[in-house]
Protein backbone atom coordinates (compact mmCIF):
# COMPACT_ATOMS: atom_id res chain seq x y z
CA UNK A 1 0.00 0.00 0.00
CA UNK A 2 1.20 3.50 -0.86
CA UNK A 3 0.25 6.85 0.65
CA UNK A 4 -2.02 8.48 -1.93
CA UNK A 5 -1.18 12.01 -0.75
CA UNK A 6 2.60 11.64 -1.08
CA UNK A 7 4.17 13.75 -3.88
CA UNK A 8 5.09 10.56 -5.71
CA UNK A 9 1.48 9.32 -5.86
CA UNK A 10 -0.50 12.53 -6.34
CA UNK A 11 -0.05 12.32 -10.15
CA UNK A 12 -2.00 9.03 -10.08
CA UNK A 13 -4.84 10.73 -8.23
CA UNK A 14 -4.70 13.63 -10.68
CA UNK A 15 -4.95 11.30 -13.68
CA UNK A 16 -8.06 9.64 -12.28
CA UNK A 17 -9.58 13.02 -11.36
CA UNK A 18 -9.52 14.14 -15.00
CA UNK A 19 -11.19 10.95 -16.25
CA UNK A 20 -14.88 10.16 -16.50
CA UNK A 21 -14.79 9.05 -12.87
CA UNK A 22 -17.30 8.17 -10.16
CA UNK A 23 -16.31 9.07 -6.60
CA UNK A 24 -17.59 6.60 -4.00
CA UNK A 25 -17.16 6.74 -0.23
CA UNK A 26 -17.91 4.71 2.85
CA UNK A 27 -19.42 6.77 5.69
CA UNK A 28 -18.25 5.70 9.18
CA UNK A 29 -14.50 5.99 9.59
CA UNK A 30 -14.19 7.56 6.15
CA UNK A 31 -16.36 10.67 5.76
CA UNK A 32 -17.18 10.75 9.49
CA UNK A 33 -14.86 9.92 12.41
CA UNK A 34 -15.56 6.69 14.25
CA UNK A 35 -17.43 7.17 17.53
CA UNK A 36 -18.23 4.88 20.46
CA UNK A 37 -21.99 5.38 20.04
CA UNK A 38 -23.09 4.77 16.40
CA UNK A 39 -25.89 7.34 16.54
CA UNK A 40 -23.37 10.06 17.35
CA UNK A 41 -21.51 9.83 14.04
CA UNK A 42 -21.32 13.14 12.16
CA UNK A 43 -19.31 14.73 9.38
CA UNK A 44 -17.07 17.62 10.43
CA UNK A 45 -18.13 21.05 9.09
CA UNK A 46 -14.92 21.31 7.03
CA UNK A 47 -15.59 17.94 5.41
CA UNK A 48 -19.20 18.91 4.69
CA UNK A 49 -18.10 22.10 2.90
CA UNK A 50 -15.61 20.17 0.77
CA UNK A 51 -18.18 17.49 -0.07
CA UNK A 52 -20.66 20.11 -1.30
CA UNK A 53 -18.00 21.47 -3.66
CA UNK A 54 -16.98 17.97 -4.71
CA UNK A 55 -20.55 16.91 -5.52
CA UNK A 56 -20.86 19.89 -7.87
CA UNK A 57 -17.80 18.75 -9.84
CA UNK A 58 -18.06 14.93 -9.91
CA UNK A 59 -20.74 12.27 -9.71
CA UNK A 60 -20.52 11.19 -6.05
CA UNK A 61 -22.12 8.35 -4.09
CA UNK A 62 -21.93 6.91 -0.58
CA UNK A 63 -22.03 3.18 0.18
CA UNK A 64 -22.59 2.46 3.87
CA UNK A 65 -23.39 -0.36 6.25
CA UNK A 66 -25.98 1.91 7.86
CA UNK A 67 -29.56 1.96 6.67
CA UNK A 68 -30.11 4.23 3.69
CA UNK A 69 -32.51 6.47 5.61
CA UNK A 70 -29.95 6.91 8.39
CA UNK A 71 -27.17 7.98 6.01
CA UNK A 72 -29.45 10.24 3.96
CA UNK A 73 -30.29 12.13 7.16
CA UNK A 74 -26.61 12.67 7.95
CA UNK A 75 -25.77 13.79 4.40
CA UNK A 76 -28.70 16.14 3.89
CA UNK A 77 -27.84 19.17 1.76
CA UNK A 78 -24.59 17.88 0.27
CA UNK A 79 -25.84 16.75 -3.14
CA UNK A 80 -24.75 13.11 -3.48
CA UNK A 81 -26.24 11.44 -6.54
CA UNK A 82 -26.97 8.23 -4.67
CA UNK A 83 -26.77 6.80 -1.17
CA UNK A 84 -26.59 3.02 -0.89
CA UNK A 85 -27.33 1.45 2.49
CA UNK A 86 -27.06 -1.89 4.28
CA UNK A 87 -23.75 -2.89 2.66
CA UNK A 88 -25.17 -2.66 -0.87
CA UNK A 89 -28.73 -3.96 -0.37
CA UNK A 90 -30.63 -0.65 -0.39
CA UNK A 91 -32.33 0.61 -2.43
CA UNK A 92 -32.21 -1.88 -5.33
CA UNK A 93 -32.36 -5.21 -3.51
CA UNK A 94 -34.38 -4.41 -0.41
CA UNK A 95 -37.52 -6.52 -0.06
CA UNK A 96 -40.06 -7.70 2.51
CA UNK A 97 -38.71 -11.23 2.23
CA UNK A 98 -35.24 -10.11 3.27
CA UNK A 99 -36.66 -8.00 6.09
CA UNK A 100 -38.69 -10.95 7.42
CA UNK A 101 -35.68 -13.26 7.28
CA UNK A 102 -33.50 -10.78 9.18
CA UNK A 103 -36.24 -10.17 11.76
CA UNK A 104 -36.41 -13.90 12.45
CA UNK A 105 -32.75 -13.87 13.52
CA UNK A 106 -33.25 -11.29 16.27
CA UNK A 107 -34.87 -13.50 18.98
CA UNK A 108 -32.28 -16.22 18.36
CA UNK A 109 -29.39 -13.81 18.86
CA UNK A 110 -31.02 -12.14 21.85
CA UNK A 111 -31.47 -15.50 23.53
CA UNK A 112 -27.93 -16.72 22.84
CA UNK A 113 -26.20 -13.46 23.75
CA UNK A 114 -28.26 -12.17 26.69
CA UNK A 115 -25.62 -13.29 29.19
CA UNK A 116 -22.83 -11.37 27.43
CA UNK A 117 -22.71 -7.87 28.85
CA UNK A 118 -21.75 -5.02 26.54
CA UNK A 119 -23.05 -6.62 23.32
CA UNK A 120 -25.55 -4.41 21.50
CA UNK A 121 -27.74 -5.73 18.68
CA UNK A 122 -28.63 -3.11 16.08
CA UNK A 123 -31.32 -3.93 13.52
CA UNK A 124 -31.16 -2.10 10.20
CA UNK A 125 -34.15 -3.99 8.75
CA UNK A 126 -32.17 -5.74 6.00
CA UNK A 127 -29.04 -6.53 8.05
CA UNK A 128 -28.01 -6.75 11.69
CA UNK A 129 -24.94 -5.39 13.48
CA UNK A 130 -23.65 -6.85 16.72
CA UNK A 131 -21.48 -4.28 18.49
CA UNK A 132 -19.11 -5.37 21.25
CA UNK A 133 -17.05 -2.20 21.76
CA UNK A 134 -18.47 -1.82 25.30
CA UNK A 135 -17.90 -5.42 26.36
CA UNK A 136 -15.46 -5.91 29.26
CA UNK A 137 -13.89 -8.92 27.59
CA UNK A 138 -14.03 -8.19 23.86
CA UNK A 139 -12.37 -11.43 22.84
CA UNK A 140 -14.96 -13.45 24.76
CA UNK A 141 -17.77 -11.31 23.39
CA UNK A 142 -16.57 -11.75 19.80
CA UNK A 143 -16.32 -15.52 20.25
CA UNK A 144 -19.88 -15.66 21.62
CA UNK A 145 -21.21 -13.48 18.79
CA UNK A 146 -19.58 -15.62 16.12
CA UNK A 147 -20.83 -18.85 17.69
CA UNK A 148 -24.38 -17.47 17.88
CA UNK A 149 -24.44 -15.87 14.43
CA UNK A 150 -23.10 -18.94 12.68
CA UNK A 151 -26.20 -20.88 13.74
CA UNK A 152 -28.44 -18.59 11.68
CA UNK A 153 -29.68 -20.18 8.48
CA UNK A 154 -29.16 -18.16 5.33
CA UNK A 155 -26.71 -15.65 6.80
CA UNK A 156 -23.16 -14.56 6.11
CA UNK A 157 -20.89 -12.61 8.45
CA UNK A 158 -18.61 -9.65 7.83
CA UNK A 159 -16.40 -8.38 10.61
CA UNK A 160 -15.51 -4.80 11.38
CA UNK A 161 -14.16 -2.53 14.10
CA UNK A 162 -15.69 -4.05 17.25
CA UNK A 163 -18.73 -5.17 15.24
CA UNK A 164 -19.97 -8.25 13.42
CA UNK A 165 -22.41 -7.67 10.57
CA UNK A 166 -24.99 -10.35 9.81
CA UNK A 167 -26.13 -10.21 6.19
CA UNK A 168 -28.43 -12.45 4.12
CA UNK A 169 -26.60 -14.85 1.82
CA UNK A 170 -26.94 -13.87 -1.81
CA UNK A 171 -27.44 -10.19 -1.02
CA UNK A 172 -25.17 -7.82 -2.97
CA UNK A 173 -22.02 -6.49 -1.36
CA UNK A 174 -20.43 -3.07 -1.69
CA UNK A 175 -18.29 -4.19 -4.62
CA UNK A 176 -21.32 -5.16 -6.68
CA UNK A 177 -23.17 -2.00 -5.65
CA UNK A 178 -20.33 0.31 -6.74
CA UNK A 179 -19.86 -1.46 -10.06
CA UNK A 180 -23.59 -1.20 -10.74
CA UNK A 181 -23.45 2.53 -10.09
CA UNK A 182 -20.41 2.97 -12.31
CA UNK A 183 -22.22 1.35 -15.22
CA UNK A 184 -25.53 3.07 -14.45
CA UNK A 185 -23.86 6.49 -14.49
CA UNK A 186 -21.77 5.65 -17.58
CA UNK A 187 -18.49 6.30 -15.79
CA UNK A 188 -15.26 4.72 -16.98
CA UNK A 189 -13.47 4.76 -13.65
CA UNK A 190 -14.00 4.82 -9.88
CA UNK A 191 -12.16 6.36 -6.95
CA UNK A 192 -13.30 4.50 -3.84
CA UNK A 193 -12.41 5.35 -0.23
CA UNK A 194 -13.25 3.08 2.70
CA UNK A 195 -11.80 1.96 6.01
CA UNK A 196 -13.07 -1.45 7.03
CA UNK A 197 -13.51 -5.12 6.19
CA UNK A 198 -16.86 -4.40 4.52
CA UNK A 199 -15.00 -2.27 1.94
CA UNK A 200 -12.71 -5.09 0.86
CA UNK A 201 -15.24 -6.29 -1.72
CA UNK A 202 -14.57 -3.00 -3.56
CA UNK A 203 -10.82 -3.01 -2.93
CA UNK A 204 -10.60 -6.56 -4.33
CA UNK A 205 -12.87 -6.00 -7.32
CA UNK A 206 -10.18 -7.11 -9.77
CA UNK A 207 -10.39 -4.01 -11.98
CA UNK A 208 -7.19 -2.11 -11.12
CA UNK A 209 -7.17 -0.17 -14.39
CA UNK A 210 -10.68 1.16 -13.65
CA UNK A 211 -10.55 1.47 -9.84
CA UNK A 212 -8.35 3.64 -7.66
CA UNK A 213 -8.86 2.17 -4.18
CA UNK A 214 -7.89 4.03 -1.01
CA UNK A 215 -8.08 2.68 2.54
CA UNK A 216 -8.25 4.91 5.61
CA UNK A 217 -5.50 3.45 7.75
CA UNK A 218 -2.73 1.06 6.77
CA UNK A 219 -3.49 -2.65 6.84
CA UNK A 220 -1.09 -5.10 5.21
CA UNK A 221 -3.80 -7.65 4.45
CA UNK A 222 -6.02 -5.11 2.66
CA UNK A 223 -6.49 -5.29 -1.11
CA UNK A 224 -6.57 -1.48 -1.39
CA UNK A 225 -3.78 -0.02 -3.50
CA UNK A 226 -3.35 3.22 -1.55
CA UNK A 227 -4.01 4.55 1.93
CA UNK A 228 -4.71 7.65 3.99
CA UNK A 229 -2.85 7.70 7.30
CA UNK A 230 -5.99 8.45 9.29
CA UNK A 231 -9.54 9.75 8.96
CA UNK A 232 -8.50 13.39 9.34
CA UNK A 233 -6.63 13.14 6.03
CA UNK A 234 -9.96 12.83 4.21
CA UNK A 235 -10.14 16.63 4.02
CA UNK A 236 -6.76 16.82 2.28
CA UNK A 237 -7.92 14.25 -0.25
CA UNK A 238 -11.21 16.04 -0.90
CA UNK A 239 -9.49 19.41 -1.18
CA UNK A 240 -7.05 18.07 -3.77
CA UNK A 241 -9.88 16.56 -5.84
CA UNK A 242 -11.85 19.81 -5.71
CA UNK A 243 -8.85 21.94 -6.65
CA UNK A 244 -7.63 19.76 -9.50
CA UNK A 245 -11.06 19.53 -11.16
CA UNK A 246 -11.73 23.26 -10.59
CA UNK A 247 -8.34 24.13 -12.10
CA UNK A 248 -9.08 21.93 -15.10
CA UNK A 249 -12.46 23.61 -15.62
CA UNK A 250 -10.79 27.05 -15.46
CA UNK A 251 -8.25 26.05 -18.08
CA UNK A 252 -10.94 24.78 -20.43
CA UNK A 253 -12.99 27.99 -20.13
CA UNK A 254 -9.95 30.27 -20.56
Amino acid sequence: MRHILSPRNLPVLEQFAFRNVLLAFDFDGTLAPLVSVPDGAAIRPSTRRLLRALASLYPCIVVSGRSRADVLRRLRGIGFQEVIGNHGIEPRDSSRDIAREVESWIPVLNRKLRAIRGVVLESKTFTLSLHYRKARNRRQALKAILNAARTLSGSRLIGGKQVVNVIPKGAPDKGLAVERERKHRHCDNVIYVGDDETDESVFACGLPSRYLTIRVGVKKSSSASYFLRNQREIDRLLKFLVEIRSLGSSRLSA
